[in-house]
């Protein structure tokens, strides 16, 4: 069924054309979120304003158009997947107002959780909720899911530490709690729903079992269904419908900003893992921690400790803990040390009169801490890295009482034998008696579906019937639970919350089936399929942790929808069906704007470098292995070809004027869809071939000096007031700093392979490595001498599978941290620096050391929020520029006081310079301006 042509209209005349998609490939990668589900929505719309949701809310109210609202696509139970209508959060709902030293902000609905942390740090303070996803998803997500977490249990998340509301109405109804006028103007229009909302919470607190049964549900951990203890913990409307709206998940309406009070952040930490001989003394335990100054308390069945037990760098132990074992990973925290200490000193106490099979006492020691607490993130990973190509990895949430928590965890262990499910995981957040339990599940045939059907009927019987617990603890209601939602709170409790959805949402429209939902199979429809796509990707989840660090998210696709949209190509080809136009979309959408930087896997729950397949899919369209043999043969002449072409453009420069080659360059890379690159004023003049001089053999220490072909070639911009090149200027730093400059022989022959690589030629790249690794090693003497590359690219595929080898690479970070800096005396500028922090470098464990050594360098530093890759991606700046541009969309604003930026990757400094207006050198410039030589 179509949608409304006069939505339709509406639609067309207020949002453009480039944030409208309803064609195959963008709707099922817009259909895919975190969940089990699948719904392709028949339009998807990226909204930027209030103003556009209030509009389109009005238009779908009047023509009775569903409505959904994604923020990250995070969620779990199917609440952010549509077959109607869409509407994705864009760019602009970023903003924040942090009031009082910190104790409260104010967020719009695009903030990441993470963010707002970070905001929130110099004052030592957080927002309450701290979900695992908090590094992906966002404020909207948050709340409209009550989303809890390890630490935050119930009295810190959104419900409990709500301070004001801004929302919107299923009828474009515009109110803000924190605004008198707006409060005045909502009661004139709306005082009928005001009246009918206090009414509601009169008759619900004067009913003493509906209200007991509420108030008994919401001691728990509690997400199943709309939160009706607005009704009985408030009797100002306004109140109940603020309260309301949390926990919704879109349901009652679109909530466009938010004020939490926040929570203290304490510094001082101490973690410690106890495993008890089972299941009983350690429920036990938790309820003696319970009322002890703990912030966190995570219980790990046996077979969830079993999952990681092989997993690198995890204690030898952990295999040898027997059958019935269950362990607490426990968290204390504090505002200052000696309170810590009295704080673990009462807990160990507290529990010394336990047997206990194992032991790591409390540590404040940050690689002891971080081993224990790896443990417990590593489990739910561990299962999905294991399953079975074309399962799915389902994680449920449920919550016990926690006087009855020893019985539920037998109880539901005692499930996952009955049904055979064998690979299944327990552990959550004991203090709160909640528990997710992890399994896998394929969905291909009616036997595995009845199977899923079955266990899940016979867990929400145990958990909502047996023990008055919560079948959705924090992950939310959605489409998973809500035919059971009768099932849990019961008639009246039911009914009353469908006369909350009637009352704000007269039409249905908003996000029909999540939460309530007349149809009892529901839970059993639209089950996504994980089809077989590529062994690099098989074993995605589509969780979307993947998604804020990709460049081209927003552009074209995100990792996640990559992966999705290569399993069903796959899935059509193996049906017979004719894919051609899929792919011929795929080939921009997937593979072009792909910078394939990696960076998805250091955010991806089981390690997926989405990059890889790209790569691989390059590497069979690369149809030109002749002329990439030559390359790699005549490297020298390819690099002469490179500076006649920054000769001719410098040239062009000269002849035509900046701002008219621009324009004529951008024209002729757009005609050309990329094979003639874009000239910008950052674009590099040419550098002359490397003089080798031979090394002289005197006294000083000896450094092998990798200059990477790009270095070699591309000297600086001709606006760039820095006119030494990198070359020239790293030399000088290494030999101030009392180096002797070794370079390997034959050096504008060399390269470590990455250009081949990228281009889809494994096997050339593979061999231009192999023979720099042998050049580096004869320059070095066998190893004896360090060697420092000074591009952090080529060093990370340098580094990489160096085997036996004896050599000692060094990126620009790493060198001056261990070599240079008790040779070198630092003067730190006034002037503000901005620092960008390369995929290479993230990858080299390097961040955190350039971010120092800037700091060393200049008193004020300025790292860009959000941009996490420049999408220059080696080449694709100048062949794909928009690229690029997407990706550094909001650097310009970000250093806008800033004079010049740092990085370590030369090509990323030409898109860094283009985009943000002020000149990027490699960080030697920096560190040579400031330093001196010191006296030894």
């Amino acid at each position: 069924m179509s949608l409304p042509a006069a939505f339709l209209d509406t639609v067309h005349h207020l949002i453009p054309r480039e944030r409208r998609f309803d064609d195959p490939l963008s709707t099922l990668a817009f259909g895919t979120d975190a969940s089990f589900y699948r719904l392709i929505p028949k339009l998807v719309i990226r909204v930027e304003s209030e103003a556009e949701v209030a509009t389109l809310l009005r238009a779908a109210h009047s023509h009775h158009v569903a409505i959904t609202f994604r923020a990250a696509g995070t969620s779990l139970s199917g609440q952010a997947v549509s077959d109607s209508v869409l509407l994705v959060l864009g760019d602009n709902w970023n903003g924040r107002d942090i009031r009082g030293d910190g104790a409260q902000i104010r967020l719009q609905p695009g903030v990441i959780g993470a963010q707002a942390n970070a905001w929130l740090a110099p004052f030592g303070r957080k927002i309450g909720p701290d979900p695992a996803s908090i590094n992906a998803c966002k404020i909207g997500g948050i709340v409209a899911n009550n989303a809890s977490g390890m630490c935050c249990g119930t009295a810190q998340n959104t419900y409990n530490t709500l301070a004001g509301m801004r929302l919107l109405l299923a009828d474009g109804t515009l109110l803000d709690t924190e605004l008198p006028d707006s409060v005045a103007d909502f009661q004139a229009r709306h005082g009928a729903l005001l009246d009918q909302l206090g009414e509601l919470g009169r008759q619900t607190r004067a009913n003493p079992e509906l209200a007991a049964r509420i108030r008994h549900k919401y001691r728990l951990k509690n997400t199943t269904g709309l939160s009706l203890n607005a009704l009985v913990d408030y009797d100002q409307p306004l109140d109940i419908l603020t309260h309301l709206m949390v926990g919704s998940e879109g349901t009652l309406g679109f909530i466009s900003a938010v004020t939490y009070d926040t929570v203290p952040d304490h510094p001082h930490k101490a973690s410690a893992l106890v495993v008890f001989p089972d299941v009983e003394t350690c429920c036990t335990a938790v309820t003696v921690l319970k009322q002890q100054p703990v912030s966190a308390v995570e219980l790990l069945d046996r077979r969830s400790l079993r999952s990681v037990e092989n997993m690198l760098g995890m204690p030898l132990w952990v295999k040898t803990l027997s059958l019935g074992a269950c362990a607490l990973l426990i968290e204390s925290r504090a505002a200052s040390q000696s309170l810590l200490h009295e704080q673990l000193a009462q807990i160990s106490a507290s529990i010394a009169g336990f047997p206990v099979e194992k032991q790591v006492d409390f540590s404040e020691d940050p690689i002891v801490y971080n081993q224990l607490w790896r443990i417990r993130k590593d489990t739910f990973p561990a299962v999905g890295a294991v399953r079975e190509t074309g399962t799915t990895v389902i994680i449920e949430d449920v919550t016990f009482p926690i006087e009855q928590l020893a019985a539920g965890v037998n109880r539901l262990i005692a499930l996952f034998e009955t049904h055979g499910y064998d690979e299944a995981i327990l552990f959550g957040h004991a203090l709160e008696g909640n528990l997710h339990f992890v399994f896998t599940q394929g969905f291909d045939t009616p036997e595995q579906i009845a199977r899923y059907s079955a266990f899940m009927d016979d867990v929400a019987h145990l958990v909502a019937v047996e023990y008055g617990g919560s079948l959705k603890a924090e992950h939310g209601t959605g489409r998973n639970m809500a035919p059971f939602v009768e099932l849990e709170w019961g008639k009246d409790a039911y009914q009353l919350m469908w006369q909350l959805k009637r009352l704000l949402d007269p039409t249905g429209i908003l996000n029909p089936d999540v939460v309530l939902t007349n149809d009892p199979q529901l839970h059993l429809k639209n089950l996504k399929p994980l089809p077989a796509a590529d062994e690099i990707v098989d074993k995605c989840i589509e969780c979307g942790f993947c998604e804020p660090v990709c460049p081209s998210k927003g552009l074209t696709l995100s990792p996640r929808q990559r992966i999705v949209l290569w399993r069903d190509i796959q899935a059509k080809r193996r049906a017979g069906l004719d894919t051609r136009q899929l792919e011929r979309d795929y080939q921009y959408q997937g593979i072009d704007t792909c910078a394939a930087t990696g960076l998805c896997a250091q955010r991806c729950p089981v390690g997926i470098n989405t990059g890889e397949l790209v790569k691989k899919l390059r590497s069979q369209h690369a149809d030109h292995p002749k002329t990439a043999d030559w390359l790699a043969e005549h490297f020298h002449g390819a690099l002469r070809g490179a500076r006649l072409t920054l000769l001719a453009a410098n040239s062009a420069r000269k002849l035509l004027g900046a701002p008219r080659l621009a324009r004529l360059s951008a024209s002729l890379t757009k005609a050309s869809h990329g094979r003639l690159p874009q000239w910008t004023p950052a674009m590099p003049q040419p550098l002359r071939a490397l003089a080798l001089h031979p090394a002289s053999h005197d006294a000083r220490p000896r450094v092998v000096y990798l200059a990477a072909c790009v270095s070699r070639v591309m000297g600086p911009a001709a606006a760039d007031r820095e006119q030494s090149s990198l070359l020239d200027k790293t030399r000088a730093l290494l030999e101030k700093a009392g180096y002797q400059v070794v370079f390997p022989d034959n050096a504008d022959s060399l390269c470590c392979g990455q250009p081949f690589a990228s281009k889809g030629y494994p096997e050339q790249a593979e061999h231009k490595r192999q023979e720099l690794i042998t050049a580096l090693l004869h320059a070095s003497r066998g190893g004896l001498d360090p060697v420092y590359c000074d591009t952090s690219p080529c060093t990370l595929r340098l580094v990489q599978d160096l085997g036996e080898s004896r050599l000692d690479l060094y990126d620009p970070v790493r060198f001056i941290r261990t070599h240079l800096l008790d040779r070198l005396e630092f003067t730190p500028q006034d002037a503000p620096i901005a620092v960008h922090v390369t995929c290479s470098t993230q990858h080299l464990g390097e961040s955190q050391a350039l971010i120092d050594l800037a700091r060393l360098c200049s008193k004020q530093v300025v790292i860009p929020e959000g941009i996490h890759c420049c999408g220059f991606a080696g080449d694709k700046g100048f062949t794909t520029p928009e690229l690029n541009a997407h990706s550094l969309r909001t650097l310009k604003d970000a250093v806008q006081y800033c004079d010049e930026g740092i990085s370590t990757s030369r090509t990323c400094e030409i898109g860094l310079s283009t985009h943000s207006g002020i000149d990027y050198h490699g960080l030697v410039y920096l560190v040579d301006r400031v330093t001196r030589a010191r006296a030894l």
